[in-house]
């Protein structure tokens, strides 16, 4: 059974709706490559934790790694997805900044109310 885009869409946006695998991609680039140790010791986590998250991210096309030696080396697979993580930063601060106006003016409200 062929998959759609909005299947393929779906399994990248389930492999970025974790909290750590999230952290992880903060943590990559694409021109940089890390391995997981450096991983656990910037996100204070533990080994297999992480592991099993950049498989996820693997899985989903989101990273890409090469072994050097005993290690392996784990990269971000294109930049765009920093730039879609940024454009939800935004969603969020533009969220924020309408319910700051809101909350101000309910106060406003409720102080006219007072006097």
């Amino acid at each position: 059974m062929a998959k759609d885009i909005y299947d393929l869409r779906t399994q990248v946006a389930k492999a970025l709706a974790n909290p750590l695998r999230l952290k992880i991609i903060d943590q990559l680039d694409p021109e940089v490559e890390k391995c997981v140790c450096e991983l656990v010791e910037a996100l204070g986590c533990e080994q297999p934790a992480v592991s099993k998250h950049l498989a996820v991210l693997k899985n989903a096309g989101l990273v890409t790694s090469r072994q050097e030696g005993t290690r392996i080396l784990y990269r971000i697979r294109t930049r765009c997805i920093k730039d879609f993580l940024a454009c939800i930063d935004r969603v969020i601060m533009h969220d924020f900044q309408e319910k700051q106006e809101e909350i101000e003016q309910l106060a406003a409200c409720l102080n006219l109310g007072a006097k």
